[in-house]
């Protein structure tokens, strides 16, 4: 393997962590499949690949015991493919749908973006991860999933251990248990959500139109949105503020023309996707773009190097708010695991964004508190400070 694939071979999960797009672009001009020992697997990179490998759960799937994810959370429409899968997605399906979030939840995006920019306001500084994009994601999931008695911070510090013992597996560390235990509580408290009216919440709703799930199933699976909706709508939030308060003639196009403020979400989710990687494992011995893939191995694909790929996106590494193909982007992944809170998380990046710019004079990104993008999987500034008025 080392011989077959030089490039992989030097490959480090540190690298990966700190700054993947060099080498994702060198692996995906000469080794577009790649063995990488540093994950024990192989690392899809080139679009058109990526895409073969996320159409086709019979041959790449996410149901095995080794699905990082699965370990934390347990079974759930994360980590089952097929007619189980199907059974598990379908009855949070429909809240979900773009003309259903739209008319759910535009209102309560709208009231608690402007609830937090208040909060902020006169302060002329703040951390926007800390003080909006977190806080917004969690308190719209809460809601959502009819939580409102959960504590919005007890929420993010379920999320944070869950993140990172999956980041731990992923990176081949053991994991420490503090993941699963998180989880177990975040389930505990979607539980009671599940006798409301199903007009109430999306659980309630679900567990209403259950297909047969049971009702552990019903709060696994609630859970796992709550994760999902955190990890992912956070993440393109404090991203999409970087790239743009990063890139003033984008910025100003924005500024002058806020119908660009879309594409500039979805540019952003194209450089830096909330979750860089996603995992299949292969059902049989199959042989991708030269590579010899074995049934039971890892099979890595690159969501953030094929968001890059020159062959559908060029100058790949300029952020262009007025590219002409972003709905080309894989940010949420695609097939039967694309993301299913992808239009509230967008709903949630776009007003945020609009507020904010609107209401505090001169955002700009603080000089004395440089951040950079990091994470093996989930990617993202620890922390976004900013400046303005």
């Amino acid at each position: 393997m080392t011989a077959s694939f030089p490039i992989g071979a030097t490959v480090s999960a540190a690298e990966l962590e700190r700054d993947p797009h060099p080498v994702l672009a060198r692996l995906r001009e000469q080794e577009p499949v790649s063995w990488l020992p540093a994950l024990d697997a192989w690392i899809v990179t080139r679009r058109d690949l990526a895409l073969h490998v996320m159409r086709d759960p019979r041959t790449y799937t996410v149901d095995d015991p080794r699905f990082s994810t699965a370990q934390v959370v347990g079974p759930s429409m994360l980590s089952l493919d097929g007619e189980e899968h199907r059974r598990h997605r379908d009855p949070f399906a429909r809240p979900f749908r773009l003309d259903a979030v739209r008319d759910r939840f535009t209102e309560t995006v709208e009231r608690e973006v402007e609830r937090l920019v208040d909060a902020i306001e006169e302060d002329g500084t703040a951390d926007l991860r800390g003080a909006l994009a977190g806080p917004l994601s969690v308190a719209v999931m809460v809601q959502a999933l009819g939580l409102e008695h959960t504590d919005p911070a007890e929420a993010l510090a379920w999320y944070a251990a869950i993140v990172a013992e999956v980041t731990a597996i992923t990176a081949g560390r053991p994991p420490d248990g503090r993941g699963r235990q998180a989880f177990a509580r975040m389930r505990a408290s979607v539980e009671p959500a599940l006798d409301r009216d199903p007009a109430a919440s999306l659980v309630a709703a679900a567990a209403g139109d259950a297909g047969g799930l049971s009702r552990g199933q019903v709060a696994s699976n609630a859970a796992v949105l709550l994760f999902g909706g955190i990890e992912t709508t956070e993440a393109m939030i404090v991203n999409a503020f970087l790239h743009l308060l990063s890139n003033d003639d984008q910025r100003a196009l924005v500024e002058r023309d806020p119908t660009l403020l879309p594409g500039a979400v979805e540019e952003s989710l194209r450089l830096e996707p909330a979750a860089a990687v996603v995992d299949r494992y292969a059902t049989r011995d199959v042989e991708l773009a030269g590579a010899p893939i074995r049934r039971g191995d890892l099979v890595t694909v690159s969501l953030a190097g094929a968001n890059r790929d020159p062959d559908v996106f060029p100058d790949p590494d300029r952020f262009d708010v007025r590219r002409p193909n972003l709905n080309l982007q894989v940010g949420f992944a695609h097939g039967p695991h694309v993301c299913l809170g992808m239009h509230l998380a967008r709903l949630e990046t776009r007003v945020a964004l609009a507020r904010a710019l609107a209401r505090l004079p001169r955002l700009r990104l603080d000089p004395q508190h440089p951040c950079a993008v990091r994470g093996l999987v989930f990617r993202k500034p620890a922390a976004l400070h900013v400046l303005w008025g």
